[in-house]
This record gives C-alpha cells, structure tokens and sequence, in this order.
C-alpha cells in the first residue's frame, strides 16, 4: 500500500446489511490497525496494520501443495506428519493461497481504493434510503488510516450517504478533528474509567480518550457509546457508576450500547499465529446486563 496516496487504504472486510453498526441497514467497512491492544478484542485480524496470513488447520488436507509453491520454504512438513507454517519466513507473495483448494490458507488486509470501496457501497444505497441507513467506518481504528478514511467519508457525503466512525478515541485530537466534518454519528468506546487499568487492559492509558470524549461531545455530532462488559475487569458497580455519571455530564450522547463479553473469537488468535489473550472470564448472564443497565438508565441515559 501506498501510504503517500490517500485513496488507498488497507481492510480486511467489508460487511454488507450490517444493523448494528449505527441506524438503518448498513455497510460497514473494517480498517485495519489498531493503536490499542485490547485483552478480549474479537477481532485480533484488525490490530496490525500489514496483511497477515490466516491457517485454518481444520480445512487443510495435506496435500502438500503449499509446500511446493512457497518460494521462502515457510509451509514445511515434519518427518512426524505434522504440518507447520513458520510465519517468520514468509513474505505474504500469496503464492500459497492461490493453490490451497481446501482455502485453509487466507491472506487477511487487503488493499482498496477509495473507488473500490464505493462500488460496493453503492451496491445498497436503495436499502440505505429506505432504512435510514448509511456506511460505517470500523476496525481495527480507522483513524489510524486518517487520510483514507476522510477521503471515503468525503465521497460518501457527496453521493448523500450518512456516515458512522466507530473509534476508539485513543488519537491526538487534532486527527478526530479534521474528520469531523464528514461524520454523521460516532460510535465511541469507552472500555475502563481507571486510567491504570486502562492501560493495562488495552496498552493505554485513557485520558486521551476521555479528554477527546469530552471535546467531541461539544461539537453537536451525535455521539453513541459502545460499552463492553468484562466481568471481573470492568464490570464493579463503582466502574459502572462512574462511567455512568461521567456521560451524564456530556452533552450529545444518544444512547450507551452494551456490548456483553464473550470467548468466540480464541480460535482467531491461533489461526493467526498470535497469543490469546482473551480473558478466562464467563460472559455475563442476562441478569447482570439488566442490572447494568439499570444502573446507567438511573443516570438519565438510554441503553441499549
């Protein structure tokens, strides 16, 4: 990717008829590379700013024909029949997956234009008019990719889409500014309020976020909070209340979405070649979601 050229970007998806990721009937593109390292992120693709390759093991057949295609020799066979893929080697040339019949073998990130994403986009726009709908950035962090995301966010606006950011907050507030314009409703993470844990948990400290939080909530740009419930990490009454009463300090603030811990996502981190850092946590019952959200309604907050 050229990343003097602000038209190209790197994804690693783009979902269509997407109805969680802001109003309406959406499309909702993936960016990739994240500034945060977040233990439960379910989405561990989207961290790392290059393409990285995927290994299904479950899909693959031994039939050896990665082995022979791969010119830096990182798919090998051990003489005990296992079957290994040696990261460090490979060059991502994707010579192996374009063999792999069995598709147990998937480069993630691909690189887009501007244009590219459009046609997709367009694809919908029926639904978007009908619904309410629009295009959402997510990821990963698509501030990361600041000049790309303004760029797609600018087209949309020409061609009367509503745009959504799902951010973390975690960027110099000068970035979320010269996007601002383009952005019709943030959707905005807000994931511990003791800074200290905070960077614990995700690898930064949060008073950036905060402080963007607040600077955006004085802009007049709709803003709605997303909210993952760890237990035991995030999820104390004391944590909750304070997250609670801070919102309600802010203007802007349409509603606090919920969004409840769960462990799908560990077999992503050894597809691809990482750690699982998912926390050893039972997702929380619907009982303890009520008594959350009970306890933020009592702010005079909507959740959802």
């Amino acid at each position: 990717m050229d990343q003097t050229d602000p038209t190209q970007g790197l994804i690693f998806d783009i979902k269509r008829f997407a109805v969680h990721d802001g109003p309406g009937i959406r499309t909702t593109v993936f960016c990739k590379g994240c500034p945060l390292r977040c233990a439960w992120c379910h989405n561990p693709e989207a961290i790392s700013p290059k393409p990285q390759l995927i290994l299904y093991s479950e899909r693959c057949i031994a039939c050896g024909a990665c082995l022979e295609k791969c010119p830096s020799g990182a798919h090998k066979m051990e003489p005990s029949g296992k079957r290994v893929y040696h990261r460090d080697q490979c060059t991502l040339c994707g010579a192996c997956v374009r063999v792999c019949y069995a598709g147990a073998l998937v480069i993630q990130g691909r690189e887009v234009t501007v244009e590219d994403v459009m046609a997709e986009v367009r694809q919908d726009a029926a639904f978007y008019e009908t619904s309410g709908g629009g295009v959402t950035l997510s990821g990963g962090e698509p501030l990361v990719q600041v000049d790309f995301a303004i760029r797609l966010l600018q087209q949309c606006k020409r061609e009367g889409f509503h745009t959504a950011m799902d951010t973390c907050g975690y960027a110099d507030w000068n970035t979320i500014e010269t996007i601002l314009p383009y952005v019709d409703l943030f959707l905005y993470d807000l994931k511990h309020m003791d800074s200290q844990k905070h960077r614990e948990w995700t690898g930064g400290a949060n008073d950036r976020i905060l402080d963007n939080l607040q600077r955006l909530s004085r802009s007049g740009v709709p803003i709605e909070i997303r909210m993952p419930i760890i237990p035991m990490i995030n999820d104390t009454r004391e944590l909750i209340e304070s997250a609670a009463e801070f919102l309600s300090s802010l203007e802007n603030i349409t509603a606090v979405r919920l969004l409840p811990y769960h462990r799908l996502a560990g077999s992503k981190y050894e597809r691809l070649g990482m750690d699982n850092t998912m926390p050893q946590v039972t997702p929380p019952t619907q009982d303890r979601m009520d008594e959350i959200a009970a306890s933020i309604r009592a702010y005079g907050l909507e959740v959802v």
